[in-house]
């Protein structure tokens, strides 16, 4: 009788539990990659590649330049409105610009595609998003280890010479 007591008690404390959430049947939005952009980052590592050495297999193709010409200040704001939707980005920090220090951004995609081509920032100059200044390839997403990572590419003539691959972290 007095398992059967307890078995009672922990069923009815069950039911309690459970039955707290209210499902209103309304669905919630998706996360957008720009939820998991959106924000400032600090600077983990920034490294340079010698794309010309490295398709050629000269070494050193890399170079680290994360504590070299003040890049360990090196943070980046992304910034969004009210309904996720992308506005301004802002560089902070003394650092030599690798590509405009500020203006605006959007993505080449809300979401992560199902082919791995990858997502693209662009980044513009002006509010309308008409004077593209630069591309960021999204190399590695924000999850919940809050850490993202990007690569520039500086291309001539159609042929890459030298990228920087930046990975970030999130700043609280």
């Amino acid at each position: 009788m007095r398992c059967k007591i307890i078995y009672l008690l922990a069923f009815v404390g069950f039911l309690a539990l459970g039955c707290n959430e209210t499902d209103d049947g309304n669905p919630t939005d998706p996360i957008t990659l720009y939820e998991k952009v959106n924000g400032e980052w600090g600077l983990m590592s920034l490294k340079m590649v010698d794309e010309f050495a490295k398709s050629n297999a000269v070494e050193p193709s890399e170079q680290n330049l994360s504590t070299l010409f003040n890049y360990e200040d090196f943070k980046i704001r992304f910034s969004v409105d009210s309904k996720m939707e992308p506005t301004t980005y802002e560089v902070l920090g003394d650092v030599p610009p690798l590509f405009a220090p500020s203006g605006y951004w959007k993505l080449s995609a809300a979401f992560q595609p199902a082919r791995a081509e990858g997502v693209l920032i662009y980044l513009y100059s002006d509010a309308a998003k008409t004077q593209l200044k630069d591309e960021l390839r999204l190399i590695s997403v924000p999850g919940s280890n809050e850490e993202m990572e990007f690569q520039l590419t500086r291309v001539s003539n159609g042929t890459a010479f030298v990228s920087y691959l930046f990975k970030l972290s999130a700043i609280h």
